[in-house]
């Protein structure tokens, strides 16, 4: 299956938090989530966390208030949004999860890099994610729209939105398809 990438399309003053050492820690392995849902506090523990999959595939977690920008440190992702957990007979289980990220605005197609990363942290998962959030851009006022409810018309405008992810455009006249697969540029 062909894995999406998503280039940061938010706010500008957002990105400027961006700070070397910033980002999300980054879970490869059981291990690794073990160490770090270890130090967490049970009121941590209790609300849901920003994550982000970076470019490698690698779920990467940011306390809840933070800046999905933040957590990839400025860098595309295959996927963004939020996801609380709960142990379950010692171990680690996902309770929600969804795309909900305004800086990147992944598709909803973007699950199955969202359960390959939990797969290889070791994290029961779901099936896909528990609150799905769609995101378009309207083509006539440039606005980016949640759509909700199915219904495809821009809250800014009345137009009609795409059925197809369009959130990101592309940087200047000429550029090729921006949402791309992973891997190409």
């Amino acid at each position: 299956m062909q894995q999406w990438s998503y280039r940061y399309v938010g706010p500008a003053e957002l990105r400027s938090l961006v700070r070397p050492g910033g980002e999300g820690r980054s879970m490869r392995s059981p291990a690794d989530f073990n160490e770090w849902a270890a130090t967490r506090t049970v009121e941590e523990l209790a609300e849901p966390f920003t994550f982000v999959v970076d470019a490698a595939g690698v779920l990467r977690l940011a306390p809840r208030r933070s800046e999905h920008v933040v957590c990839a440190a400025g860098e595309v992702v295959l996927s963004a949004g939020e996801i609380s957990f709960s142990e379950e007979s010692g171990r680690w289980a996902v309770d929600e999860v969804s795309n909900q990220s305004t800086g990147y605005c992944p598709d909803v197609s973007s699950w199955p890099a969202v359960a390959e990363a939990l797969d290889q942290a070791g994290i029961v998962r779901p099936s896909g994610f528990t609150h799905e959030v769609v995101f378009r851009r309207c083509p006539a006022c440039q606005q980016l729209n949640v759509v909700r409810e199915g219904d495809f018309i821009c809250v800014f405008c009345d137009e009609a939105l795409p059925w197809e992810w369009n959130v990101d455009r592309p940087r200047c006249a000429g550029t090729a398809h921006v949402r791309r697969p992973h891997g190409e540029s």
